[in-house]
């Protein structure tokens, strides 16, 4: 009798145990799964190829590689990695302050621009908070609204272009935060500075409007919020080193704003969030004006190649002016896997709402000339 109630016992025991899903926070087990664009080695591997003859044209990498004089300060700042970097980031927030004209207290630095977003989320975002983007803006936004519980307000983009009124019309009493990119992520497509200031100055005094930079340098001109900052208006702005100072890999990025936002940020940011080597290749890289001048030439060079071959083909493509083209590809899914199986690795929009487009990264002339050649047989 004794051994049948034990084994009843461990019965309801194992019926009732939790399982982690059980012990989640409830937002976690809806949260989606950031999809990165694929790895050379891990391509390579999959479809027996060499890896130095892959190319990746997914994530919006510069092809020139990393800032010298960033890449330099990295590697010597590899001889100190004993010691925790510099919690404050002191040095870097100093050359931004002199870099827009600011204080070093207008500054929070993150491990990428991800990560400030994330804080800004993590510092103002609650349950029954909304948050205004485009229904085909970089996920991102979306993610860090449903990691604490907020809810995402998608409007939709004719075109995929922006359509600020829409936008402006979504806002409401429980909105919270406004994300717009521009140029924006996957489209490519950007809204006139004029435009984005008076988006932005239109806004309730409640709601913080962040203006995503990560493509900034590769405009002739871009919205200057530091006026409105300055009159008290709760606007952000977030910049990022991973792209025109190729230092993708190190993952630096910053957001500027008013002092007292920029306090609460740094209230939620971790401790040492940013690697020493890090910090010192993005300082550096400030410096670097040639490097960024060169990458803006061939950058150019390469929108107006890869441009006049999907035209060619008879592709349909977004005019924009980042560093990379969304490209309407016949069965764009399939032709995904066709082409990492010919060594290119390009990126499907699918996940964006974009199904039937490929999000095509500006590389050297060569990889451009590879990658149309290889669009060509499709």
């Amino acid at each position: 009798m004794r051994t049948l109630a034990l084994r009843a016992f461990s019965l309801m025991s194992v019926l009732r145990m939790a399982t982690y899903a059980d012990l989640a926070n409830r937002p976690v087990l809806t949260q989606p799964v950031y999809e990165a664009g694929r790895p050379i080695e891990v391509v390579a591997r999959e479809f027996g190829l060499d890896p130095s003859a892959v190319i990746k044209l997914a994530s919006n990498e510069n092809p020139l590689g990393p800032s010298p004089l960033g890449l330099a300060a990295a590697k010597k700042g590899l001889d100190d990695c004993h010691l925790y970097p510099d919690g404050g980031c002191t040095f870097l927030r100093e050359k931004l302050a002199k870099k827009w004209a600011l204080e070093p207290g207008n500054f929070v630095i993150g491990n990428g621009s991800n990560e400030v977003m994330i804080l800004l989320a993590q510092a103002f975002l609650r349950p029954g908070d909304e948050v205004v983007f485009g229904s085909q803006a970089f996920i991102v936004y979306k993610l860090a609204t449903m990691l604490f519980g907020a809810t995402p307000v998608e409007v939709p983009m004719p075109g995929f272009r922006h359509d600020l009124k829409a936008m402006r019309a979504a806002v409401t009493a429980k909105t919270r935060i406004v994300f717009l990119a521009s140029p924006n992520n996957p489209t490519g497509g950007t809204d006139d500075p004029a435009d984005i200031l008076a988006f932005a100055a239109s806004l309730p005094e409640d709601v913080i409007f962040c203006l995503d930079e990560a493509y900034a340098e590769y405009l002739e001109a871009s919205a200057d919020l530091r006026p409105l900052m300055k009159s008290g208006r709760k606007v952000v702005l977030s910049r990022t080193f991973s792209k025109a100072y190729g230092l993708a890999g190190l993952r630096v990025g910053y957001l500027m704003g008013a002092t007292e936002v920029c306090g609460l940020l740094n209230r939620v940011r971790q401790p040492f969030n940013v690697n020493l080597p890090a910090l010192a290749a993005a300082e550096a890289a400030l410096d670097d004006d040639a490097f960024v001048r060169r990458t803006r030439e061939v950058n150019a060079a390469g929108i107006a190649q890869l441009s006049a071959g999907l035209k060619q083909l008879g592709f349909a493509f977004i005019d924009g002016k980042a560093n990379f083209l969304a490209a309407q590809i016949p069965k764009a899914e399939e032709a995904f896997t066709t082409l990492q199986k010919a060594g290119v690795i390009v990126r499907p929009l699918r996940g964006y709402g974009m199904t039937g487009w490929l999000r095509l990264t500006v590389g050297t002339e060569a990889q451009n000339a590879r990658l149309l050649a290889e669009l060509a047989k499709l």
